[in-house]
């Protein structure tokens, strides 16, 4: 219906709104492309999805401030409203997991393509520094990942490294993804074996992901879903998410070993 009114009066859904007191219709509009607004009430706990307000008045100023806000201002604002719905309790469970990963022996596996392979390689720097934890990256040895992709093909890429890895049930594989993976769709599919691969083990999975989060929401152990305040901005809110997530568990006191230079600097002082 959405998609219909869209075609014949000519709205661009993806700068549109979708103001609804139900599920159903935060599932419709993020559907049809829209952002969503949940008009909160009593009968409706259960619903989630989008901004949310009290009154039609409400959803009219995020609208009008929306319209009126530089882009600068609206990605602070759209920052600001996805850290308050981050889930702490589940983050202090996740540094506890890997707390225990650690102390078992464990090793870490990075697992991201793209912007996701280049915050592998930086939170595997953080955790084995700061966290003194075995981590390693599956794309930072771009030899053997071009060969792989050349000799076997990019969805094996990763799987594989596991393998030559001889990943153990002790270990644990943690991913960044925007999509989390999908067969179906065919995308991130390399992420998609690998993932199912540390499941077939026993493995531990990690992941930082958004959207639904995919493949790794699914079958991770303990996985953080970005939520999306905006369908034009999904990636690099996800994206900026996934650093904050990995700077917060290295910092936490359960995994924490070392301290950041510059904080041993002032501490020196």
């Amino acid at each position: 219906m959405v998609q219909e009114l869209a075609r014949v009066w000519g709205v661009d859904l993806a700068a549109s709104y979708l103001v609804g007191d139900s599920w159903r219709d935060m599932e419709a509009g993020r559907a049809a492309g829209c952002r969503t607004i949940l008009l909160r009430r009593d009968y409706n706990t259960d619903a989630t999805g989008g901004q949310e307000v009290r009154t039609l008045d409400g959803a009219v100023d995020i609208i009008l401030a929306a319209e009126r806000a530089t882009h600068a201002a609206r990605f602070l604002a759209e920052s600001r409203w996805i850290l308050e719905r981050l889930d702490a309790a589940a983050l202090e469970a996740m540094a506890a997991a890997l707390a225990e990963l650690r102390d078992r022996g464990g090793r870490l596996f990075f697992l991201g393509v793209g912007g996701g392979a280049a915050h592998a390689s930086h939170a595997v720097n953080d955790f084995r520094k700061l966290a003194g934890m075995e981590a390693y990256a599956a794309t930072d040895n771009v030899a053997e990942l071009t060969a792989r992709t050349n000799d076997e093909g990019w969805d094996s890429t990763l799987v594989e490294y596991l393998r030559g890895s001889r990943l153990r049930r002790e270990d644990g594989v943690f991913v960044f993804s925007v999509g989390g993976g999908s067969v179906e769709r065919g995308i991130s599919t390399n992420l998609v074996r690998a993932v199912a691969y540390a499941a077939e083990l026993g493995a531990a999975i990690f992941g930082v992901v958004g959207r639904d989060g995919g493949f790794t929401a699914r079958m991770a152990t303990h996985c953080i879903v970005v939520p999306t305040a905006n369908p034009e901005t999904i990636t690099p809110h996800t994206e900026t998410v996934q650093a904050l997530v990995w700077h917060l568990l290295v910092s936490h006191p359960r995994l924490r070993r070392a301290a950041a230079k510059w904080e041993s600097v002032e501490a020196a002082r």
